[in-house]
């Protein structure tokens, strides 16, 4: 993460979210993040579509568009969209951080033809509703911003670089199935069967050094 406000709010969330997939969405408290608020959002999913809920002011002037209701992907020419999907599943399914880069400019022009900006966008899983992610906690900021930014539309965007960032290290499914692991599971093929009076015991053979009994002695 390259922009301190990613870095801010990641760091905030993880803090809350601790050993889980992610945080509840009401564990989120707003006076935490009040330095940074002004560049966060929440997207709600619903009905198939992840939509913005709430975006900061700076977003909404740095952009020139208001994203109440808008489609996270209407943000995107089709070739990009493509970029943007598998990472927001990753998100929601197995609570995944995405992390997107990109640039937005005024019109098709080359871009040493007009006002051009670079931005990076966060995004975070949050636990709403039946114990499943179903809103996004995120952010876009621009940690150098042009003099002009905020008084040119910029209705071209593109997308840069589109990644996934694992906070356990691998997707949380994976996390959570390796702790259900019984302790001793991989030992099992190890394992002796002993069979005594009807009965049948697994025995794994401890750590006593060979010819020695369990007081240790010869």
């Amino acid at each position: 993460m390259r922009e301190r406000t990613s870095r801010v709010l990641y760091a905030y969330w993880n803090e809350v979210r601790g050993d889980r997939m992610a945080p509840r969405r009401f564990d989120i408290e707003p006076a935490r993040i009040s330095e940074i608020l002004s560049e966060t959002f929440i997207l709600e999913i619903e009905e198939g579509a992840t939509r913005f809920r709430l975006a900061g002011s700076r977003i909404t002037e740095h952009l020139g568009l208001e994203l109440r209701g808008v489609a996270i992907t209407d943000l995107w020419p089709e070739q990009d969209r493509a970029r943007l999907t598998p990472v927001l599943s990753s998100v929601v399914e197995q609570g995944g951080v995405g992390l997107i880069r990109f640039t937005a400019q005024e019109d098709e022009r080359p871009a040493e033809a007009q006002r051009v900006s670079s931005f990076e966008m966060l995004l975070l899983p949050l636990i709403h509703t039946e114990g499943k992610v179903t809103r996004i906690l995120g952010a876009v900021s621009n940690s150098s911003p042009p003099h002009w930014l905020g008084s040119v539309a910029l209705p071209v965007r593109t997308i840069d670089e589109a990644s996934t960032i694992w906070p356990d290290g691998r997707p949380f499914a994976a996390v959570e199935a390796a702790d259900r692991q019984a302790p001793f599971r991989p030992a099992y093929a190890a394992a002796r069967i002993v069979r005594f009076d009807r009965r049948q015991f697994r025995v794994f053979d401890g750590g006593l050094e060979p010819g020695r009994n369990e007081r240790g002695e010869k």
